[in-house]
């Protein structure tokens, strides 16, 4: 059942054109702190367990908003990372709190999103990290 599990994520993560949720970066060519999350975390994030669930699309606050993202509440400092599942707004990072921060607030987020495939969220990240431990609610 564990090897179906994984063959499914595996199938549906690496499939580009698959993004039911995405983590959606406001910012600004001027913005220090949107510098700094590009050189601790931007540099990174495509290879992390979070970009196979929530890939990263940036979006310059100063530019027209996408059609697909018209439904989002405004968004004024920048950066504002808001995650969105199917088109909704499911939570937001407002500003950059430094990188272990950002990663801890953003796992949070991940737990809390409303997909079936969260009980395998677990074993993706352990997949990810070489870590053995498959135990809890949340193996597949």
């Amino acid at each position: 059942m564990r090897s179906i599990c994984l063959a499914f994520v595996f199938l549906v993560f690496n499939s580009p054109a698959f993004s039911a949720s995405d983590l959606i970066m406001f910012n600004s060519s001027y913005c220090e702190w949107c510098e700094l999350w590009e050189e601790e975390v931007g540099v990174v994030y495509d290879k992390t367990w979070e970009a196979r669930i929530v890939p990263i699309r940036r979006v310059d606050i100063h530019e027209p908003r996408p059609d697909g993202l018209k439904q989002i509440k405004p968004v004024i400092y920048t950066p504002t990372f808001v995650m969105i599942h199917n088109g909704l707004e499911v939570d937001r990072i407002l500003g950059y709190p430094g990188e272990g921060h950002f990663w801890g607030l953003l796992d949070e987020m991940v737990k809390r999103l409303p997909t079936p495939l969260n009980g395998c969220l677990k074993e993706t990240k352990m997949a990810a990290t070489g870590t053995d431990k498959r135990t809890g609610p949340n193996s597949c």
